[in-house]
C-alpha cells in the first residue's frame, strides 16, 4: 500500500513538474543542442545521458511517451533497459534496432535549481536491399530492352549497372536500364548494384540473350587430287543455332555416294571422298534460322588453279573499282 501512494505521488509530481501537455520536456535554463546517434538496423543502440549527485529527477522520454522514470520502467518493449554506473550515467540501450525506433529521445534532468533536458536524435540505417529485378530475357537484335532493378534502404541506395563483359564499363541508368535497339554485341550478364554504405552492396543479375540472323564468318575451300578426299569447311554463326545446308549448283546435297555432311559446334564439313572430275567445281554453304538465312561459295578447286582463280577475282575487282571511277569523273560525282 505504501509503495502504490509513493508511485501515485511520483507520477502526479512528475506531470506537474514537466507540464501536463506532454513530452518532451522544455528545459527552464540550459537545453544542450540535440546529437546524432546512427545505428544499423538490428544492431543495439546505447543513448547516452549524464547526471550528477545534485539531480533530484530524471527520465527518459520518446516523443510524448515516457520510458522510464527515475530506475522505474514505464515501456513494455523488451528490447530497451537502462544503463547506469553508478550515480554518474542515465542511459537507454535499445536492442535489434528498428526503423520505427528512429526519432528524438529525450533525457529530463531536475535539480533543485533548474531543469534541463539532453535530446538525442536516433537515426537507423538500412542495408541496401533490391527487392525487384528483371528476369532473364531472349530478345530478338533490334528490340528495345528495358530491364529493372528496384532497391530499398536507407539512406536510399545508389543503383549503378554494367555489362560484364571484358571492360565491364558502367552504363547510363539507374531504376531502369533503358536499351534501343539492342545488338548482338550487347547480349550477356547485366550486373545490378544497390549500394548506400552502410553495408556491403546488394548485388543482382539479369542475363540477356539477343536473337539474330546466321552470318558466315569463314569458309575454306580445296583443291584435291583425282582420287583423293576434298574437304570444304563453313563457319557461321546465329542464336538460335544455325541449320547448315549444301547445295551444288540447284540440288541439295545429303550424306551418301560419296559424301559426307558433318556439324562440328558452329561449323560444317562437306567430305567428298575419292574425288573424281565431275567433283571440281562451285558449292554452296547454307546457314538458317528462324530469324534469316546467309550463303557463301566454296570451292572444289583442280589442283593448282586455285591461285589462278584468285588471282582472276582479284583482276576482275580491280576492273570493277576501276570502271566505276571512270564513271564517276565523267559525271562528277
Amino acid at each position: 500500500m505504501d509503495n502504490l501512494w509513493i508511485h501515485i505521488i511520483w507520477i502526479t509530481g512528475f506531470f506537474f513538474l514537466f507540464g501536463f501537455q506532454g513530452f518532451p520536456v522544455r528545459s527552464v535554463d540550459m537545453q544542450r543542442p540535440t546529437d546524432n546517434v546512427t545505428v544499423r538496423q538490428g544492431d543495439t543502440a546505447v543513448i547516452r545521458c549524464y547526471v550528477d549527485d545534485k539531480v533530484s529527477r530524471v527520465a527518459w522520454l520518446n516523443r510524448s511517451n515516457i520510458i522510464f522514470a527515475g530506475r522505474d520502467k514505464w515501456s513494455l518493449d523488451p528490447r530497451v533497459e537502462l544503463v547506469t554506473k553508478g550515480q554518474l550515467e542515465y542511459s537507454l540501450r535499445i536492442q535489434k534496432v528498428d526503423v520505427y525506433d528512429e526519432g528524438q529521445y529525450t533525457c529530463s534532468i531536475q535539480t533543485k535549481e533548474l531543469s534541463r533536458t539532453s535530446q538525442v536524435f536516433l537515426i537507423v540505417q538500412v542495408p541496401a536491399n533490391i527487392y525487384k529485378v528483371s528476369e532473364d530475357i531472349t530478345i530478338n537484335e533490334g528490340s528495345n530492352v528495358t530491364l529493372t532493378c528496384l532497391a530499398s534502404g536507407r539512406p536510399d541506395p545508389m543503383i549503378t549497372w554494367r555489362l560484364l563483359n571484358p571492360s565491364a564499363e558502367p552504363l547510363d541508368g539507374e531504376e531502369y536500364l533503358d536499351i534501343s535497339g539492342i545488338t548482338r554485341t550487347q547480349a550477356g550478364r547485366y550486373e545490378c548494384k544497390a549500394s548506400n554504405d552502410v553495408a556491403s552492396p546488394d548485388v543482382k543479375y539479369v542475363n540477356v540473350i539477343v536473337n539474330y540472323a546466321p552470318f558466315i564468318k569463314d569458309t575454306k575451300s580445296s583443291d584435291p587430287q583425282v582420287g583423293r578426299m576434298g574437304v570444304l569447311q563453313c563457319e557461321a554463326f546465329a542464336i538460335p543455332k544455325p541449320e547448315f545446308k549444301w547445295y551444288r549448283d540447284d540440288k541439295r546435297l545429303s550424306s551418301g555416294q560419296g559424301i559426307s555432311i558433318q556439324m562440328m559446334g558452329s561449323r560444317t564439313l562437306l567430305l567428298v571422298s575419292n574425288v573424281t572430275e565431275e567433283d571440281y567445281g562451285n558449292y554452296t554453304c547454307v546457314a538458317t534460322n528462324r530469324l534469316g538465312i546467309h550463303n557463301a561459295s566454296v570451292f572444289l578447286y583442280r589442283p593448282g588453279t586455285a591461285n589462278n582463280m584468285s588471282g582472276a577475282v582479284a583482276v576482275s575487282q580491280s576492273l570493277w573499282l576501276l570502271l566505276g571511277s571512270l564513271t564517276c569523273l565523267l559525271l562528277k560525282c
